[in-house]
C-alpha cells in the first residue's frame, strides 16, 4: 500500500482546515478525521501538546527572582505544563516572608498557565511537616514494639527512629511522626495542607491541582544505613541514640491493642510473640490479622485522610510510597502496597534510574503496582517522579535524550501519564529538554484519555507474605526470612520480569480484590475490568472466598496458571495468546509492549529498551487502517502491513512508537 507521512507542520494545516469545516458544518471538531485517520482533536494535541499534557518541575528552591512571570514563562518555554513546589525549607512553614514568595510564584504560573502541584513536606518522608508535629506534642511520634528474647521481659514499647528510614535518608536524619495514630496525622495535615489552604485558597482547584507525598512509611524496620561517604553529608536534626539496640520490631500505635480486640476477639498482648516467632498455623494466623489491621490503619489514617481532605478542598491526592521494588518491605513499610496506594487519587512511584532496561529488572513492580492501584479505585491518572539519580551517583553523568524518552516511554505502556522531574534542566540545552517535554506531551495526547487494557492478573502475594514475615534486627533482605517467603517473592518478581519480557499486558490484585471480584461469562471481572487469566507465584495459600472464586472462574473457561516454581506451569506463549493484538511475530525480550483503548479505537505503544534495534511487526486484527506514530519526531504514518494484517516496525535502541487502530467495526 502507499505510505502517507504527516509531519507536525503539515498537520498545523490540517488542523485549520478542519477546525474551519467543522463550524461551518457545526460538527464538533474531536469527531472529525484529519488526513491520517485519527480525530482531528488528537492531532492536534499531538502537534502541540498542550500544557495539561506536559511535564512538571519539581522546584524545591524558589528564591523571589524565580517567583515571576519571567520565570514561570522560561519554565514554559522549555517545554514544561507546571511545576511541583513547597514553601521554602528554610524556616519551615513558619517564614511569611517565604510564603509571600510562594504565593507570587503561583500567581505567576497561574498568569502563564502552568499547573501546581503542592510538595508536602521539608524533604522527606512526609509525615513530619518539617518536624513540627513533634514538637506540637512527643507523643506523636513512631512507636515500635520491640522483642528481645534475652531479656526476662523480652517486648519493649518504643520510640522508633534508629536504624529507621527517619535516621537513614538522604535528606535529613529526624524524629517522625505515627502515621497510624490518627491525631498525629490530622496535626500533620492541619499544619501543612491547611496552611497551604489559608494563604492559596483562590488557586485550589484551578492552578493548583494536586498535593504531593513523599515516602510516606512506618518505620518499625532497618532499611539498611546509608554509605558512610554519603552519611557525611546528611544533616543531622535529631542525633541516634548511640545505646539504642536494634531489635526486631513491629509498628504500633496506642490504640492497637483495642481495635485488634475488638475486631478478632483476641488479646494481643496473649499472642503477640507470634509476631516475630513461630510457624505453627496459629502463630501465621496472628500475623495475618496484625498485618491486615496495620494495613488498613495506615491506608484510613494517613492516605485516606489526606485524600478526604483533597477533595473537600479541590484538589487531587498523589504521591508515592517507599520500596516499591519488593513486596517483602511492603509488609513493615505500609502493610499493604496495594491498597495503600488505592487511597490515592494519582498513585505514583518513584523512578530513580533512566537507565531504560530497568524496566526488566525492578522497574515493571514500581509501575504496575500504581497503575493497578488506578485501574481498581476508578482512577486513570499514575504519577511517576522520575530522575537520573542512579547516573549521577554512579558517576556516569546526567541521561541522555535518548535514555529519558525510553524510560518515560514504558512507564507510558505500564500506565503512567503524569511525569514530574527531578531532572536537572540547568545541565542539559534548552533543546534537549523541550525535545523531552514535547515528547511526554505527545505520549499523553494518544494515552491520557486511553484506558490501560490488561487481560491477566498477576497476583499479588501480601497475604501470604503476612503471614510469613518475620521482623529482624539487622537490616531486611528475602535472605534474612523463611524459605516460604523467599519463594513467594522470587516467584513474584520472576513472573512479573517474564511477563513483560513477553509483551503481555497485566495488573496487580490482591486477595482483596478478587474476593470481592464477579466471575461470569469465563471472565473475572474486577471494579469493571475484565480479565480473561490469572497466574499465581509459586506458594500462595488463596483465602477461601478468592478459591472458590477462581475455581468457578476455571470452570468457565478462565485460565489459572500456576508456577511450579522458577516459572515452571506457566506458558508464556500460551498467555500472551489472550491478546489478539500487541503480539510480536518476531520474539524480542527487550521490546516492552502496551495495550490501551480509547473511543473504540485499540492503541499499542511498543518500546525497545534494548541496546539493539528490533525488526519484525506487531500482530493485529486488520492493520490497514492503522496509523503509526513516532513521539520523537511527532510524525505520523500509515502503517505498512505484512500479509497476515500484521504491522511492520522497525525500533532503534531507545525507539518508540506508538500505532493506533480505526474505531471497533469500521470497515
Amino acid at each position: 500500500m502507499i505510505k502517507s507521512r504527516f509531519t507536525v507542520f503539515g498537520l498545523a494545516i490540517t488542523i485549520l482546515l478542519f477546525s474551519r469545516s467543522s463550524c461551518l458544518c457545526g460538527q464538533p471538531s474531536e469527531q472529525l478525521q484529519s488526513d491520517c485517520g485519527l480525530p482531528i482533536q488528537w492531532v492536534a494535541e499531538w502537534s502541540d501538546p498542550p500544557l495539561e499534557l506536559r511535564p512538571l518541575q519539581i522546584v524545591h528552591g524558589m528564591p523571589p527572582s524565580k517567583a515571576t512571570t519571567e520565570a514561570a514563562t522560561a519554565l514554559k518555554n522549555l517545554g514544561l505544563g507546571g511545576i511541583v513546589c513547597n514553601v521554602s525549607f528554610d524556616q519551615y512553614l513558619v517564614s511569611e516572608t517565604h510564603w509571600d514568595t510562594l504565593v507570587r510564584a503561583v500567581q505567576a504560573c497561574k498568569e502563564v498557565g502552568l499547573a501546581v502541584w503542592i510538595y508536602d513536606e521539608d524533604g522527606y518522608p512526609s509525615g513530619a511537616a518539617g518536624g513540627r508535629v513533634l514538637k506540637r506534642n512527643q507523643d506523636f511520634e513512631a512507636l515500635a514494639l520491640a522483642y528481645d528474647p534475652s531479656r526476662p521481659e523480652p517486648f519493649e514499647l518504643r520510640r522508633s527512629y534508629e536504624f529507621t528510614h527517619a535516621s537513614n535518608n538522604f535528606y535529613a536524619a529526624r524524629r517522625y511522626a505515627n502515621l497510624i495514630d490518627e491525631q498525629a496525622v490530622r496535626c500533620f495535615i492541619e499544619m501543612t495542607h491547611e496552611a497551604y489552604w489559608q494563604r492559596l485558597k483562590e488557586h485550589f482547584g484551578k492552578t493548583i491541582r494536586a498535593f504531593f507525598t513523599d515516602e510516606p512509611s512506618l518505620m518499625a524496620v532497618n532499611i539498611g544505613a546509608l554509605p558512610a561517604d554519603i552519611a557525611k553529608g546528611v544533616k543531622v536534626v535529631d542525633q541516634p541514640d548511640p545505646n539504642i539496640k536494634p531489635l526486631p520490631s513491629v509498628p504500633w500505635v496506642r490504640d492497637l491493642p483495642d481495635i485488634y480486640r475488638q475486631r478478632y476477639r483476641q488479646d494481643i498482648a496473649q499472642v503477640r510473640r507470634s509476631l516475630f516467632e513461630g510457624d505453627t498455623e496459629a502463630d501465621k494466623q496472628v500475623r495475618r490479622q496484625f498485618w491486615e489491621l496495620i494495613s488498613d490503619l495506615i491506608a484510613e489514617r494517613y492516605f485516606g485522610q489526606i485524600r478526604k481532605w483533597a477533595a473537600a478542598h479541590g484538589v487531587a491526592s498523589s504521591g508515592h510510597s517507599l520500596w516499591e521494588e519488593t513486596p517483602l518491605h511492603q509488609v513493615p513499610l505500609e502493610g499493604n502496597g496495594l491498597k495503600a496506594l488505592m487511597q490515592m487519587d494519582i498513585p505514583g512511584l518513584d523512578m530513580l534510574s533512566s537507565d531504560p532496561p530497568v524496566v526488566i529488572y525492578a522497574g515493571w513492580l514500581a509501575a504496575i503496582l500504581p497503575t493497578s492501584a488506578a485501574l481498581f479505585n476508578g482512577g486513570r491518572q499514575v504519577m511517576t517522579e522520575v530522575s537520573d539519580f542512579v547516573q549521577n551517583m554512579g558517576g556516569k553523568g546526567e541521561a541522555s535524550l535518548a535514555d529519558m524518552q525510553a524510560a518515560a516511554a514504558w512507564q507510558a505502556a505500564l500506565g503512567v501519564t503524569e511525569f514530574t522531574l527531578y531532572y536537572n534542566y540547568a545541565r542539559r540545552s534548552k533543546e534537549d529538554y523541550r525535545a523531552y517535554c514535547d515528547f511526554v506531551g505527545r505520549l499523553n495526547a494518544v494515552l491520557r484519555k486511553a484506558r490501560p487494557m490488561p487481560k491477566v492478573l498477576l497476583y499479588y502475594p501480601i497475604y501470604d507474605l503476612w503471614a510469613e514475615y518475620k521482623p529482624v534486627a539487622e537490616t531486611l533482605t528475602l535472605q534474612s526470612q523463611s524459605k516460604k517467603a523467599q519463594q513467594l517473592v522470587s516467584s513474584f518478581l520472576q513472573l512479573g520480569q517474564n511477563m513483560v519480557c513477553h509483551q503481555i499486558s497485566f495488573a496487580l490484585a490482591d486477595h482483596e480484590l478478587l474476593g470481592d471480584a464477579d466471575v461470569h461469562d469465563g471472565k473475572l471481572w474486577l471494579n469493571g475490568q475484565q480479565f480473561a487469566a490469572i497466574v499465581l507465584p509459586s506458594g500462595v495459600e488463596l483465602p477461601k472466598m478468592v478459591a472458590e472464586n477462581l475455581s468457578r472462574f476455571e470452570a468457565e473457561g478462565g485460565r489459572v496458571f500456576k508456577d511450579g516454581g522458577s516459572g515452571s506451569g506457566v506458558d508464556f506463549n500460551k498467555l500472551s495468546a489472550v491478546y489478539p493484538t500487541g503480539t510480536l511475530t518476531a520474539q524480542n525480550d527487550r521490546v516492552v509492549i502496551g495495550r490501551f483503548v480509547r473511543d473504540g479505537r485499540n492503541i499499542v505503544c511498543a518500546v525497545n529498551v534494548g541496546d539493539k534495534p528490533y525488526a519484525g511487526a506487531v500482530a493485529v486484527n486488520d492493520g490497514t487502517r492503522w496509523v503509526v506514530a513516532d513521539p520523537a519526531s511527532g510524525q505520523l504514518e500509515h502503517a505498512r502491513t505484512e500479509k497476515d494484517g500484521a504491522i511492520t516496525v522497525s525500533l532503534p535502541s531507545r525507539g518508540v512508537l506508538l500505532l493506533v487502530g480505526p474505531p471497533t467495526g469500521s470497515k
